[in-house]
């Protein structure tokens, strides 16, 4: 069984809309949540969910289509294309999460912040995501 394809952004990021949906998307195909065939929501009607422009949707869908992570079907909704039935290995689901992972270790050193503390605070961060979102 798969996850509804639902996405979340985060208007404060310095990262791009257009960015944040084609990470979240990719992560969420890798991991095995989101799989080939699986209807993704219309421009206009994700545009409208996240009061984004519709022209920020296209550009992550267009772009992830030339990747060939999604596939248009003309006159029909855009899917996630064919041969994503599966999660990727774990050794390549981690290193989508290295960079991620490094910007935040660099980012703790220059706020001084002691390990131990940065541990426990991404512990607490895995085991409630609602934990970082903004109020």
């Amino acid at each position: 069984m798969y996850t509804p394809i639902q996405f979340q952004i985060n208007t404060g990021s310095a990262e791009p809309i257009y960015r944040q949906l084609m990470d979240q998307l990719r992560r969420r195909v890798a991991a095995g949540q989101w799989v080939a065939g699986q209807e993704l929501p219309s421009v206009r009607e994700l545009a409208l969910q996240l009061a984004v422009h519709p022209m920020t949707i296209s550009k992550a869908y267009g772009l992830l289509e030339l990747e060939g992570l999604l596939e248009r079907r003309r006159g029909l909704p855009m899917v996630i294309a064919a041969g994503h039935h599966r999660p990727a290995a774990a050794r390549a689901r981690i290193e989508q999460l290295r960079p991620v992972l490094q910007r935040a270790a660099a980012e703790a050193r220059e706020l001084a912040i002691p390990r131990e503390q940065a541990l426990r605070l991404f512990e607490r961060l895995l085991d409630d995501p609602s934990e970082g979102l903004p109020s």
